[in-house]
């Protein structure tokens, strides 16, 4: 039996000028189903470019899942959503807004 999922809406909270932004591209409002407001941000970081899936280089271990705005509380605040706009039922998935793909620079020229 698959849990029952909610909906979360990720929503930018520092301001467009703060330093935090520096090593993290901000994406806007993303909304997301998830098991829990904590899911919620893996479910988002999740969905940005990994530097696996390109010739980057890691920033933290063997993924730069870690260095995700959406991680961040200093960033990004995690509300759920009962507005009934989105549908609980289905899989753990981005299903609002826009993840950038740019938050990595390739090292090819």
């Amino acid at each position: 039996m698959q849990d029952r999922l909610k909906i979360y809406r990720l929503v930018p909270t520092a301001a467009p000028h703060d330093p935090n932004w520096q090593n993290s591209p901000p994406h806007g409002e993303v909304v997301v189903r998830a098991k829990t407001a904590g899911d919620a941000r893996l479910v988002a970081s999740q969905a940005e470019l990994d530097f696996m899936e390109i010739d980057a280089s890691p920033s933290e271990g063997n993924s730069t899942e870690m260095a995700s705005a959406f991680r961040s509380d200093k960033l990004y605040t995690v509300i759920e959503d009962s507005s009934g706009r989105f549908a609980p039922n289905g899989p753990r998935c981005v299903i609002g807004g826009r993840v950038r793909t740019d938050n990595l620079i390739s090292t090819q020229l």
